[in-house]
């Protein structure tokens, strides 16, 4: 439970911290970790990248998408009836 924690109090820096832990672990299969540290490396990148006031700027969305999916998918990782990457 207090792995969820991590993505949302980090502001999603370290939304790959608890798969990388868990793949540690045996709890779920590398892929899975590996998905998350390119995706969250990629966002990072072009959030740092891209800047302005553009209204058409995706950066912040895809930021709260990767807190609310990587949380989300965390807090998962205890249930059973989840099979996916595990």
């Amino acid at each position: 439970m207090i792995w969820t924690l991590v993505p949302v109090i980090s502001l999603s820096l370290l939304a790959a911290v608890p798969f990388v832990a868990a793949a540690v672990k045996g709890v779920v299969k590398p892929w899975l970790a590996i998905t998350y540290v390119v995706a969250e490396l990629a966002i990072l990148v072009f959030a740092t990248a891209v800047s302005g006031n553009d209204p058409k700027n995706w950066t912040g969305l895809l930021l709260i998408l990767l807190l609310v999916v990587s949380a989300t998918h965390t807090a998962l990782l205890d249930s059973d009836s989840i099979r996916v990457g595990k």
